[in-house]
């Protein structure tokens, strides 16, 4: 089934996020007949109703199999539940949102993949873009569905697409004229089941590119698969001009993005005057505010234990008080607690504390068992002087308290802007 044979198809999305509303709406528009799943059965359903989509919420059933020609998924949806491994039992394709929007949008595609740095790259990666004067739209993993961009965005644009591994476990078709991989460590090995599935699933992304396209990737990184030509980046490199970011783990970014803003026939003094003025996104080693000389910093985003030992790295001479823990992804702890310096001190929440606690025991690291945000704030703001860093940088998915770990964050800034 391609997109031209949308129209008349039975559909059924399951997952009602921002990607699965979005692509209900993308495929109402080009006239399928659309049925669609979500586990919670209170979410707010009125557009898709005006919309004429037939709802199903709460329990999943395989009977909502029957006569559907498609299923298209949320990138949150594991293929491990009932409907989606019912319908490839069927032999129904399963199409991510990725892949629905990547086969609806023929605008060439800059994909960016990694463990940790996407959406600072793809972000900037934007503002390069922007600052050749070239049309741009970012989407993807930094929260903007692809298939939004539908019947919206200039022939003439590129899209620059955060894609996680999630996304990547479904797509079929997708070939981004250039990809990049900014870096490969452990993540998401409770999905996945180990760091070799992972890793494969990342590296999908390459899968289908020619000798037309281009693979940006880490200097010395293996073979990756399809025939994209092959551009190498390191941290190290000369850039254009110094990254507003700070951080070791930013000049990586900055190094990925210029590789690939060349790629793309941007322009250095494009590329410098991104790199001079971009200051970031939200939640990523973000300074909320400063206080009684303490630097209170949101690092929300840091879901895995490769991006708080980044976090950890970005403030040297400081004493850390950071705040960890959450639903864990099944990642060893112990690389996480050897990158604290001596004074740092840690507060634990969420499920996960006791494996971090047993790891931060190990290596004589202090902590607090908090248990929740707010007692581990309240204890670090207790604890810190001067010169001090309240780090929430947590190394955990945020789903066992929050909703996400944008709540997370949203608590943390509330609490600091609560401060006297």
């Amino acid at each position: 089934m391609n997109e031209s044979q949308l129209s008349g198809t039975r559909v059924l999305v399951v997952g009602l996020a921002r990607s699965g509303r979005s692509a209900v709406e993308v495929l109402v528009s080009r006239g399928a007949s659309v049925v669609a799943f979500d586990r919670d059965d209170a979410l707010d359903t009125g557009r898709l109703r005006e919309l004429g989509v037939e709802l199903h919420l709460g329990h999943e059933e395989e009977k909502l199999l029957q006569g559907i020609d498609l299923v298209v998924k949320s990138p949150g949806v594991p293929g491990s539940t009932t409907l989606v491994a019912g319908a490839r039992t069927r032999d129904i394709p399963v199409w991510g949102e990725i892949e629905l929007g990547a086969r609806l949008l023929s605008n060439p595609m800059l994909g960016v993949t990694g463990t940790n740095g996407k959406t600072t790259t793809s972000e900037l990666l934007g503002e390069v873009f922007r600052a050749a004067d070239r049309p741009v739209e970012v989407a993807g993993n930094v929260g903007r569905p692809l298939t939004s961009l539908v019947g919206s965005v200039a022939a003439d644009a590129w899209n620059v697409c955060e894609l996680s591994s999630f996304q990547l476990e479904d797509v079929e078709t997708l070939r981004p004229t250039i990809a990049v991989l900014i870096n490969l460590e452990p993540d998401h090995l409770n999905r996945h089941g180990s760091f070799e599935s992972y890793a494969k699933t990342k590296l999908r992304m390459f899968e289908r590119q020619s000798a037309e396209d281009t693979a940006v990737v880490p200097r010395g990184f293996g073979v990756v698969p399809g025939d994209g030509r092959r551009v190498e980046f390191h941290a190290d490199d000369e850039l254009p001009a110094d990254p507003r970011i700070p951080g070791p783990h930013n000049r990586e970014n900055a190094a990925a993005a210029t590789a690939a803003a060349r790629a793309a026939g941007i322009a250095d003094d494009a590329i410098a005057s991104a790199l001079r003025t971009f200051a970031g996104v939200p939640h990523r080693i973000e300074l909320i505010r400063e206080v009684r000389g303490v630097r209170y910093v949101n690092d929300s985003k840091a879901t895995n234990v490769a991006a708080t030992r980044r976090a950890l790295a970005s403030f040297p001479g400081s004493t850390l008080h950071v705040i960890l823990g959450g639903r864990g992804k099944s990642e060893p702890y112990g690389p996480l607690a050897a990158a604290f310096g001596p004074g740092d001190r840690a507060y634990l929440i969420g499920e996960a504390a006791g494996e971090i606690a047993a790891a931060l025991d190990s290596a004589c690291v202090p902590y607090v068992h908090a248990g929740e945000l707010r007692l581990a704030f309240a204890e670090a703001t207790s604890n810190a002087t001067a010169g001090d860093v309240v780090l929430l940088s947590p190394a955990c998915a945020s789903w066992d308290q929050f909703d996400d770990y944008e709540a997370r964050a949203d608590l943390f800034r509330r609490l600091v802007e609560a401060l006297s």
